[in-house]
């Protein structure tokens, strides 16, 4: 089972980019979206099925805004739209399918770059979530949580920790949330395979930092730890180019 984690920053604007001509190269079996900034009505799911695709869908109630969204070349035997609170639920952050034994989540963390009220939200939400995420594995143990987590992990996921140590994103409260997260355990598949520095899936549109390499990897494909063995393959694909992010990839032997 291929698995893709891509932030498209707007599910629009992708398409208008080559998205689709991406997908018929026939990169991954499940592609987990974030920020499809796009309610149904604006999507063209014909497009998606005419070449195999189920596509699965949570929108942000404020049009334009968040939203998580599934792709998948299998038949998903549930669908499930959110965590139960509803603050995080009107922002579309969080969509789950469950594929035989298999649950993969596709959620989109916020951020906290905007502001204090932001930032406090984000605390909250990562209590909600890890909490959520803690009562479903009880129910569903075989976990793949897909998504931009919006946290870097350690200095090597960021290419100036340093001059971002006050950042929201690289702040000592989000770092020991992704502590405690990894600790529950959960494997971070593209560490658990690749342990090289320089290895980023966002950049900023700023001072052409794409270029430059000068990056953040935040987007993330964790699973439980009853998986840890059937992680095959790993990677980030940063020549994919629809987003300010770039897919993060995980090959599992299910």
């Amino acid at each position: 089972m291929r698995i893709i984690s891509y932030n498209l920053n707007g599910i629009r604007s992708a398409l208008n980019k080559g998205f689709l001509d991406w997908l018929k190269t026939d990169p991954a079996d499940i592609i987990c979206i974030q920020e499809t900034k796009a309610q149904a009505a604006d999507i063209n799911k014909h497009l998606f099925e005419a070449l195999g695709w189920h596509l699965y869908l949570f929108s942000a109630q404020k049009k334009g805004y968040s939203g998580v969204a599934i792709l998948s070349k299998f038949k998903a035997d549930q669908v499930h739209y959110g965590t139960g609170h509803a603050e995080s639920d009107a922002e579309g952050r969080v969509i789950r399918i469950d594929i035989g034994e298999q649950s993969i989540i596709s959620a989109y963390f916020p951020s906290g770059t905007t502001g204090d009220v932001r930032q406090t939200y984000k605390y909250q939400w990562l209590d909600e979530f890890y909490n959520y995420i803690s009562q479903l594995r009880k129910e569903r143990p075989l976990l793949i949580i897909c998504g931009d987590y919006n946290i870097c992990h350690q200095a090597i996921d960021i290419h100036n920790p340093i001059g971002n140590k006050n950042s929201s994103g690289f702040l000592p409260e989000e770092r020991a949330w992704i502590d405690k997260w990894f600790d529950m355990p959960m494997i971070d598949t593209f560490r658990y395979i690749n342990p090289h520095p320089h290895q980023y899936t966002w950049w900023s549109y700023r001072a052409n930092a794409r270029a430059n390499n000068k990056g953040w990897r935040i987007d993330y494909i964790s699973v439980t730890e009853n998986l840890k063995a059937k992680i095959k393959d790993a990677k980030i694909m940063p020549e994919v180019v629809h987003s300010d992010h770039c897919p993060t990839y995980v090959a599992l032997e299910i």
